[in-house]
């Protein structure tokens, strides 16, 4: 029998999504994701409401993750559409060392540009001297309008500010960027939504075209219309579109590894050798159970 392939999404909201997806993107063979912190929809009002989304991605969604076998990290930042709220924003940078140093944060991120606004290069070009400071990686959000010119703007302020480009991941690539961000030597990640964006059908020819050198595909699964398992579903279409095994492991789980395990944080050990899954656990007195019958792996409870 063939060996099961295993995925990492590098980039999943999952505080958007149901233990339901947890339950399916296991059994797809996603063994880690990475979920980048971001807009939630509802534009925030005051720096308590950071505080605790971000205690949430470094507790309650590590935990609820490890409870269908799968190793959670996440990056913490300043999102660019928030940074337009430059009160809010001053305080937010202020909180933001007190959780790049949890042990599931592997970068600063999602960071970058929205509107493109002075107060979003202000606070871009912050968190890039913070995350110099940490020592840490960068998970860069490219505006979805004007995309070509906020990217290469993006690549230009790193540069700038002395950031080693492999160091950086650009997040939400297409075809008229990818070949900008490889030339400067960053990793091009691209996000794959079912009606929008980058589908995975576009996904194949871009690494066919393109390789798999320091790219990456994600789902940046939300609270839209998105998919929990755009990475499987576009390594499977590449194998049955004829795209190499070789490219499609690196593309879908190895260039990911290696990228966001410059960490130090994010290891293969922790899903190869893993906690055993034992579904009466509690989180602060919650549970992921519903009615239903508790997933105890009893074999490897010592």
């Amino acid at each position: 029998m063939e060996e099961k392939l295993h995925f990492i999404d590098p980039h999943i909201h999952m505080t958007s999504r149901t233990t339901d997806d947890y339950e399916a993107m296991a059994k797809a063979g996603i063994v880690a994701i990475i979920e980048p912190s971001f807009w939630l929809g509802q534009p925030r009002t005051q720096v308590g409401s950071f505080q605790d989304y971000f205690s949430s991605l470094v507790g309650w969604e590590a935990f609820r993750a490890s409870q269908f076998g799968i190793k959670h990290y996440c990056t913490i930042g300043l999102n660019s559409k928030e940074a337009n709220n430059e009160a809010l924003a001053e305080q937010v940078m202020e909180l933001l060392p007190l959780y790049l140093q949890k042990e599931n944060v592997v970068a600063v991120g999602e960071i970058g540009y929205d509107d493109q606004t002075p107060a979003e290069d202000k606070y871009f070009r912050e968190q890039l001297e913070l995350a110099k400071e940490f020592n840490m990686m960068v998970q860069v959000h490219t505006p979805h309008r004007d995309k070509k010119a906020g990217t290469l703007r993006s690549m230009e302020v790193c540069l700038e500010h002395g950031l080693d480009p492999s160091n950086v991941v650009i997040d939400h690539n297409n075809e008229e960027t990818v070949q900008d961000v490889l030339d400067k030597g960053f990793i091009a990640a691209f996000t794959i939504y079912p009606k929008t964006k980058m589908g995975n059908e576009r996904m194949v020819e871009v690494v066919r075209r393109f390789g798999s050198t320091n790219i990456i595909v994600d789902s940046s699964a939300d609270w839209g219309v998105s998919d929990p398992l755009a990475v499987p579903k576009t390594a499977n279409l590449m194998l049955q579109r004829g795209i190499a095994k070789e490219d499609v492991v690196k593309t879908c789980y190895q260039n990911a590894l290696d990228t966001f395990g410059k960490s130090g944080k994010m290891k293969e050990e922790h899903w190869l050798t893993p906690e055993a899954i034992d579904q009466r656990k509690l989180f602060h007195d919650n549970s992921v159970l519903r009615g239903q019958e508790p997933k105890v792996e009893r074999d490897k409870i010592v």
